[in-house]
């Protein structure tokens, strides 16, 4: 900083400096210091909105321009929640690698060298009891790494950065190193989260991952919040 000529200082002295310019120089220090070290596309917790903000989504913080969420990253609230996160997985004992950003369970990444996509069979299915319609999938990993099982979740619209947000849209995830992660595009429908109507399965033999889901009625969905009709959204 320039201290030179202000109020109250002597030539050379280097000046008094107020709250302000001290707190901007240290913004402006910091956010040269994240552009030395981080790599907005490849930072998990990066996220641009629809409004055209940009988010931190491990401290769930809203920034005006990428120079804010910068010096965001390199201060204490920030490195304290990233230090968090690593003692909750390390006490989790979670040995799989899991993609940044899109699998619950976020971990550190190691350079894995990825051998393509799994392959995969989509079913449609029904309750034959309630009638609702579903999805069967079954993902083949005969390569898998020893002792990984693979893991699936569901992402809205406003999560991916792949397209343009489309809320009739949602994505299922599903993810088993050293293969790529793939998504499946879903009419954005509420998912039935209840024992038995969601759930997924690794046949270790065969290396075959299943997961059955099935979509709410539209009375489900109406009235899913009322209760004694249908549990509500968890």
């Amino acid at each position: 900083m320039d201290y030179q000529n202000r109020a109250g200082s002597k030539f050379g002295g280097g000046g008094v400096a107020s709250s302000s310019a001290t707190n901007a120089d240290r913004r402006e220090r910091l956010r040269k210091l994240a552009l030395e070290t981080i790599d907005l596309d490849k930072d998990p917790y990066f996220f641009k909105n629809h409004v055209g903000s940009f988010e931190c989504r491990l401290c769930l913080t809203v920034h005006q321009n990428d120079g804010s969420y910068l010096a965001h990253t390199q201060g204490r609230k920030h490195q304290t929640n990233l230090a968090r996160r690593a003692a909750k997985e390390q006490k989790e004992n979670k040995g799989n690698d899991v993609v940044p950003g899109l699998l619950a369970g976020v971990q550190v990444r190691k350079n894995v060298i990825k051998i393509g996509r799994p392959g995969y069979r989509i079913t449609k299915i029904r309750d034959p009891v309630t009638r609702q319609n579903g999805l069967l999938f079954q993902f083949q990993f005969p390569e898998i790494t020893a002792g990984t099982i693979p893991r699936m979740q569901f992402m809205n619209a406003y999560q991916q950065q792949v397209e343009e947000p489309d809320p009739n849209y949602q994505y299922f995830i599903v993810a088993g190193e050293p293969y790529e992660t793939v998504a499946v595009k879903l009419q954005a429908r509420e998912i039935d989260r209840r024992e038995g109507k969601l759930w997924s399965w690794f046949d270790e033999d065969n290396k075959e991952y299943w997961v059955q889901l099935l979509f709410k009625t539209e009375r489900d969905e109406r009235y899913s919040a009322v209760p004694g009709l249908a549990p509500g959204r968890k």
